[in-house]
């Protein structure tokens, strides 16, 4: 009876529009494939765009893009400065979104302006080349980002000490520590429980401007 009750609260809620950005070297479809991990009650909550990055990679034997090239600095400045660009663009024309949602895209997350909260998987800093730091994570994480985050990382990931780094910089950001590795996790009775939590957030802060625009 409580599980009906909420799945008819929860159709009557406005979904959140969710940008997703897949991670590098993928695509706009295998991340929407990982996604589908998620139990369907989780996943009618959002309404979620998939796009692929603005750069082709050639050196593999299935369609894949890539939002900059980490073994240049110079490179990588140029190249992220247009996946920015791009993103941004892409929210005007198909949005307007609520969130992002990012596959190892943390810098990237929080250059994006307007955003009520952010998702990251499996998401880290960009870190330094030869010693320098790519310009746009210079002033990234300069002051604590206050949007609602949700970070998911595994316990056999490449990146869960970054990830785990990667947290100071929000203001209580909500977790999923799951046992696997650099992928979308299924979600168990612990993380399925976080994730609604964090989206029953999400859905809070829809209720507030509803409520000054209705005493206008």
């Amino acid at each position: 009876m409580v599980n009906r009750t909420r799945s008819s609260l929860i159709s009557r809620m406005k979904k959140s529009k969710i940008l997703c950005l897949h991670g590098t070297h993928s695509s706009a479809a295998i991340l929407k494939e990982g996604l589908e991990v998620w139990p369907s009650n989780v996943l009618e909550r959002m309404d979620l765009v998939f796009i692929d990055a603005p750069f082709r990679v050639e050196d593999e034997d299935f369609p894949a893009f890539t939002w900059f090239n980490g073994q240049d600095v110079t490179k990588m400045n140029i190249m992220l400065n247009e996946s920015i660009a791009y993103i941004e663009e892409t929210m005007v024309k198909l949005g307007p979104f609520d969130g992002v949602l990012g596959m190892s895209m943390g810098v990237a997350l929080t250059k994006v302006e307007d955003l009520k909260f952010v998702m990251v998987m499996s998401g880290s800093k960009l870190e330094c080349i030869g010693g320098e730091a790519p310009k746009l994570a210079e002033n990234a994480f300069s002051s604590i980002i206050q949007i609602p985050s949700l970070h998911c990382f595994g316990e056999t990931d490449f990146t869960r000490l970054n990830a785990i780094e990667l947290l100071d910089s929000f203001l209580d950001p909500f977790v999923i520590f799951h046992s696997g590795g650099h992928e979308i996790p299924k979600l168990d009775e612990k993380g399925l429980k976080v994730m609604n939590s964090f989206l029953d957030k999400v859905q809070a802060s829809f209720a507030a401007p509803k409520a000054i625009r209705s005493l206008m």
